[in-house]
C-alpha cells in the first residue's frame, strides 16, 4: 500500500504564510511527479504546484511568485511554502503523487486525505 499524509494546514490571516508537508510511505521504488492540488467549496479540484523527480516545477498562474514547491526524493516528501496568502487561497489542499512500487506496480494518481487551509480577510 502507498499512502500520502499531509500536514501543516490551518487558519492564517491574509498576507500570512503557511507551509504544507506531505510524506509518502509504503513499498515505494520511486516517485515521478509529486505535487499539490486544492479544492474550494463548490469548485473543481485544481493544480497548485507540481514537481518532477528531476526538479522541474509547474505552478498555477494564481500562485506563481507566492508559493514555492520543494521536495526531497530520498525522504519521499514534498512541501508547499505559501506566502502572501489571500482569502481566495482558502481550500482543502491535497498531495498527489505518481508512484512506482518495489513490485513494479505503477500508481499514477495517489492522493492524500487533504489538509484545510483557511485565510481570514
Amino acid at each position: 500500500q502507498v499512502q500520502l499524509v499531509e500536514s501543516g494546514g490551518g487558519l492564517v490571516q491574509a498576507g500570512g504564510s503557511l507551509r504544507l508537508s506531505c510524506a509518502a510511505s509504503g513499498s515505494i521504488l520511486s516517485i515521478d511527479v509529486m505535487g499539490w492540488y486544492r479544492q474550494a467549496p463548490g469548485q473543481q479540484r485544481e493544480l497548485v504546484a507540481v514537481t518532477t523527480s528531476g526538479g522541474s516545477t509547474k505552478y498555477a498562474d494564481s500562485v506563481n511568485g507566492r508559493f514555492t514547491i520543494s521536495r526531497d526524493n530520498a525522504k519521499k516528501m514534498v512541501w508547499l511554502q505559501m506566502n502572501s496568502l489571500k482569502p481566495e487561497d482558502a481550500a482543502v489542499y491535497y498531495c498527489n503523487a505518481n508512484v512506482l512500487t518495489n513490485t513494479g506496480q505503477r500508481y499514477p494518481e495517489v492522493w492524500g486525505q487533504g489538509t484545510q487551509v483557511t485565510v481570514s480577510s
